[in-house]
């Protein structure tokens, strides 16, 4: 029972940090939090959070291989659909597991790669958090229990509001461009 609770933990945790980033990345996008935090301050948060994300998610991972009562050999455990417990549902956790990989290392290969790179490679985020979702859901075992639903259910529904809103103020931007500032608020910055 030990390695099914520290694989529930470490799932409970994986998904917090991996929601918390993207929250936090759309926010950044949004240019919410520049009133009330310093972006190099929040960009770091919104690192980090991933990198734990990951972290966690990849910890999550080998719990399996020591239950006995569903053991997972590392093959089923590194390679999507060969899982015995919820084949596909534990897939879509596995390719969430690989995407995250590759945003949370663009971070680090950021300079190398380019902005656009960089912010091209985000979008694989997105991808992740549904997978993420799915996997929850799909086949965690107490994905019924009222906490783990709303858990997912408020997780989905902040980062579509986000996502939204960050589509619609990037469609008005190209519709009404910024008008330049003049005078005060111009040297200030705001």
């Amino acid at each position: 029972i030990l390695p099914w609770v520290f694989e529930r933990l470490f799932a409970f945790l994986a998904y917090g940090a991996m929601t918390g980033s993207v929250i936090y990345g759309l926010l950044l996008s949004t240019k919410i939090l520049d009133t009330i935090a310093h972006r190099p301050i929040s960009f770091a948060l919104h690192q980090d959070l991933a990198s734990i994300g990951l972290r966690f998610g990849a910890v999550h991972r080998m719990p399996p291989a020591l239950d006995a009562k569903v053991p997972f050999s590392i093959a089923q455990i590194v390679v999507p659909g060969l899982a015995p417990h919820a084949p596909l549902g534990v897939a879509f956790g596995q390719v969430s597991l690989y995407l995250s990989i590759v945003v949370v290392g663009s971070f680090y290969l950021r300079r190398r790669i380019g902005q656009r790179t960089w912010r091209t490679l985000h979008y694989l985020t997105f991808l992740a958090f549904v997978g993420a979702t799915v996997h929850g859901i799909a086949a965690g075992t107490d994905s019924a229990t009222p906490g783990a639903w709303w858990l997912y259910v408020g997780s989905s529904a902040a980062v579509v509001f986000l996502l939204t809103y960050r589509i619609v103020l990037s469609v008005v931007g190209r519709v009404v461009p910024e008008r330049p500032r003049h005078g005060r608020a111009a040297a200030l910055g705001d």
